[in-house]
């Protein structure tokens, strides 16, 4: 039974893949065509479908909208009973259908038309409604659904959303958009994170343990603990000399006998890894991965500003 459902899960897979596939192969100058229109739109964006299709657009919405592509989801039943008001000329309206023969489609189109307002339709089949109404057409070949008996939307439903994907994509090319305006419409999630959030955004929220070269081991553990991040840096004149961590001082206390000598800067790391304030955090935790250590000092010039935890971007959801 375990076999069975691989066997099946597989085939669904792979009859998608072959989908995708044959979409690749099918770009032409009509998408060409579309991209440019939708380049030049002075308006908004406004997708439309019913049922699956209409899932779909919601989805190609949300992606023109994080890439800089003002967008706007419209449902195609709910549009003959007053949402139709949302459409301006200067917007263009794009229409998925698999059959392209969507009778609330059908409706729609003409009053959009009317008023000036561009449609696309994208569909898949050659002959229909939307590629003989719409301005511009795409046709999305599907041989076959993924689902028995060719019934339940699979592999064109996975089409529509990576023509939405290539579309989204080519515009933000065109757009030249960056990870800072990417970073501008995603300030609360992690992505958006990595693409703004600052050292010093994230240090400040500590207390800063240090101590002189010259400072005992009791005043070295009294520190770090007082100040509660597992290490302090060694510094002299604000100047970082090096920094002990708490795996510092469990190797100190196996390999040495008399610790009552002992002071900060014989059992400091020398040269520690440090990273400039200005930098953006995703940087330091970069860093603190490719290194396998647990705290990055923040510095400007060796001034030593503070000191970050790899709970720290743990809990900004890195």
């Amino acid at each position: 039974m375990k076999e069975d459902i691989i066997s099946i899960a597989r085939k669904t897979i792979d009859e998608e893949a072959n989908t995708l596939q044959q979409l690749s192969k099918s770009l032409d100058h009509h998408f060409t065509e579309i991209v440019e229109i939708l380049y030049q739109c002075k308006g908004r964006i406004i997708l439309t479908g019913i049922g699956k299709s209409a899932l779909v657009a919601q989805k190609i919405v949300a992606t023109l909208n994080s890439t800089g592509s003002p967008s706007i989801y419209m449902h195609a039943g709910d549009a003959a009973h007053g949402d139709l008001g949302m459409v301006m000329r200067d917007d263009v309206l794009v229409c998925f259908s698999k059959s392209g023969q969507t009778a609330e489609l059908k409706v729609i189109i003409p009053l959009v038309k009317a008023q000036g307002t561009k449609v696309i339709g994208i569909c898949s089949e050659k002959k229909c409604y939307l590629t003989e109404n719409c301005d511009h057409h795409l046709i999305i070949p599907i041989d076959q659904e993924a689902a028995p008996n060719n019934l339940i939307p699979t592999s064109s439903t996975t089409a529509q959303a990576a023509i939405g994907d290539a579309i989204a994509v080519c515009l933000l090319s065109l757009r030249g958009f960056s990870d800072r305006e990417y970073a501008n419409f995603h300030p609360g999630g992690s992505i958006g994170k990595q693409l703004f959030l600052k050292v010093e955004d994230i240090y400040k929220q500590h207390e800063k343990p240090n101590i002189g070269p010259n400072a005992t081991i009791r005043e070295t553990i009294l520190e770090m603990t007082s100040k509660r991040l597992g290490a302090t840096v060694i510094s002299e004149n604000n100047q970082i000399l090096g920094i002990i961590t708490d795996g510092d001082l469990r190797r100190m206390l196996q390999s040495e006998k008399n610790l009552s000598e002992l002071t900060a800067k014989d059992v400091m790391t020398r040269n520690p890894i440090t990273i400039e304030h200005g930098e953006l955090a995703y940087q330091a935790y970069t860093i603190m991965r490719e290194k396998s250590i647990s705290h990055i000092i923040v510095s400007d010039e060796n001034q030593y500003k503070g000191i970050l935890h790899l709970h720290d971007f743990v809990k900004e959801g890195f």
